[in-house]
């Protein structure tokens, strides 16, 4: 698979088109089944709903993109097993919180979620709720993620209006930077203390990223690759 590539986004046009998928038609047998080791393995799993993409052209600096709803086991058989359907893309969106002392905050994703072990910004998969009429809204979708997994509002973060499109194979990850007025360690104890009073949290633990050095093999391409963009 080839490096993640980088491209700024100003705006975005998501829009909620269903239509069918093949795949998660065609082998809906396979799918169950597969869930259900899934599960075995993992019984917090939940197969709820989730939106993907099956189009997305780029116009200037303007994403336009259109998303199907289908079901979380089809989402993970089709990441299973490498991507069966070229044409659809994961595309998600992911805050990264970045305190007063230029350090960012990544979180431990808990042993009961899908990716147990791996460090992400916050954030997630979008879902129906985040259908706005016929749009996604996939920047009130990161907002929504970013407060849930660390207890910090909108208000008390400087979002930035643009975005970072890190393609990373069926990948899209779309990255907004939050700068906090708060030192690294202020923040992460702020975030311990939310996790604390959560009873099933979607982190284990809260890492400060300052520098390449600590860079983890447990992040993603996409993460790794837009941090060095942003060192550079």
């Amino acid at each position: 698979m080839a490096d993640p590539s980088i491209i700024p986004i100003e705006q975005l046009a998501f829009h909620f088109v269903p239509r069918p998928w093949a795949f998660a038609e065609a082998r809906w047998a396979e799918i169950d089944t597969h869930f259900e080791k899934l599960q075995q393995a993992n019984p917090a799993l939940w197969n709820g709903r989730v939106l993907l993409m099956h189009q997305h052209a780029i116009e200037g600096s303007l994403l336009r993109g259109a998303f199907l709803e289908t079901d979380f086991a089809s989402f993970l058989a089709w990441r299973d097993w490498g991507f069966p359907d070229a044409a659809i893309r994961n595309c998600f969106g992911q805050g990264a919180l970045r305190s007063s002392d230029g350090a960012f905050l990544l979180g431990v994703m808990a042993p009961h979620t899908a990716n147990a072990g791996r460090i992400y910004f916050p954030g997630g998969t979008p879902e129906p709720a985040d259908i706005v009429g016929k749009t996604v809204d996939l920047e009130g979708n990161v907002m929504r993620e970013v407060t849930e997994e660390t207890g910090l509002a909108s208000e008390e973060l400087d979002i930035k209006p643009d975005w970072h499109a890190v393609f990373a194979g069926p990948r899209i990850a779309m990255i907004k930077l939050m700068q906090a007025s708060e030192t690294a360690d202020a923040l992460r104890a702020r975030i311990y203390d939310h996790l604390a009073k959560d009873i099933s949290p979607e982190l284990s633990d809260i890492r400060i990223v300052r520098g390449p050095n600590d860079l983890d093999p447990r992040m993603p391409d996409f993460v790794a690759a837009v941090l060095r963009a942003w060192w550079r």
